[in-house]
């Protein structure tokens, strides 16, 4: 049988070894997080989009990367007093990971495989090259704050990009429709 998102090992921010297998049942919004970003401020909306939806079954999960320009240089504990001090996050943060290249972490080899493009991915890809960068190929994340949404059967149903904010129409219907289902 092949492992599911699930199964895959991960770390919580505080270091614990764990999977998302307490996830099971719940929609689930994977995005990777950066304190240095211009999307940084995200958090907010993020954590607001999370207390509103808890209760209907919504898990917001942050896993901080630094693979866009050093935008998330702090080590986990930094990243954690950051989160908490300036945007008052409350959803589950894990432990730094890779989201692209060589060492990419086996769960967002999953995601991206799983969802290769992006909803709303032409404007954002389009400022990168707009200030020089050249951005990632699909199916590769693009910037730091990208999207995924989870199914409650643990299915990658959709894949925003970076500058999707928490309260856009296209990723508040996705994940209401997600709730919606029975689990």
């Amino acid at each position: 049988m092949n492992p599911t998102i699930y199964d895959i090992p991960v770390k919580s921010i505080a270091g614990s070894p764990l999977t998302l297998d307490q996830y099971k049942g719940k929609v689930l919004l994977v995005v990777n997080v950066a304190s240095k970003c211009g999307l940084t401020p995200q958090y907010e909306g993020l954590e607001k989009l999370y207390e509103g939806k808890r209760e209907k079954g919504l898990e917001v999960l942050g896993f901080p990367a630094n693979n866009f320009l050093g935008q998330e240089p702090g080590t986990d504990a930094e990243i954690q007093q950051f989160c908490t001090l300036n945007y008052d996050v409350k959803f589950p943060l894990f432990s730094k990971i890779s989201v692209v290249g060589g060492d990419q972490h086996p769960l967002y080899e999953r995601l991206t495989r799983s969802q290769p493009n992006a909803t709303g991915d032409g404007p954002f890809r389009a400022r990168l090259k707009g200030h020089g960068i050249e951005p990632n190929p699909v199916p590769d994340v693009l910037w730091n704050f990208e999207k995924f949404l989870i199914s409650r059967d643990g299915r990658v149903v959709a894949r925003f990009a970076p500058d999707i904010t928490a309260d856009d129409p296209r990723l508040v219907q996705a994940i209401d429709a997600e709730l919606a289902k029975a689990a």
